[in-house]
């Protein structure tokens, strides 16, 4: 088996929000759209990130568990500089994402913010010194 992944799958409540939140609010573009159903959004070069409505990803895959807490995942998109950081975070709590934290010099000396999409999933936008920081980032 090859080193990699090549679709994330998250189930959402509602795959229209998700789609205003991700396609229309982020700016990002969609690959493959069925209202009610799915949202496939290319996340890099082999690699799509599909937004699943929850009772076609639980008919597949099983229930979903429920309850308080957060989804114990996160999703990380890694920019340049901090000021980038502080951009896409100003974005995110300006088309509605729930939290929005204020991005904060991290211990291992990252710069590192997160926002909450429509259903919860927790994204850092994150600035990563070092050579692993460069090995995630496009040329």
């Amino acid at each position: 088996m090859d080193q990699r992944i090549s679709f994330i799958t998250l189930a959402v409540a509602d795959v229209e929000r998700s789609r205003r939140f991700y396609i229309d609010g982020l700016g990002w573009r969609e690959e493959l759209f069925v209202p009610g159903e799915v949202l496939m959004i290319r996340a890099g070069e082999h690699l799509m990130l599909s937004l699943w409505d929850e009772r076609g990803f639980e008919s597949e895959v099983g229930p979903i568990r429920r309850g308080d807490g957060l989804v114990p995942v996160t999703l990380a998109h890694n920019v340049r500089t901090e000021a980038q950081v502080d951009e896409i975070l100003s974005l995110a709590r300006r088309i509605g994402a729930d939290p929005v934290g204020e991005a904060i010099k991290r211990d291992w000396g990252g710069y590192t913010g997160y926002f909450g999409d429509p259903d919860g999933y927790r994204w850092e936008i994150a600035v990563n010194p070092g050579p692993t920081g460069e090995l995630v980032l496009p040329d």
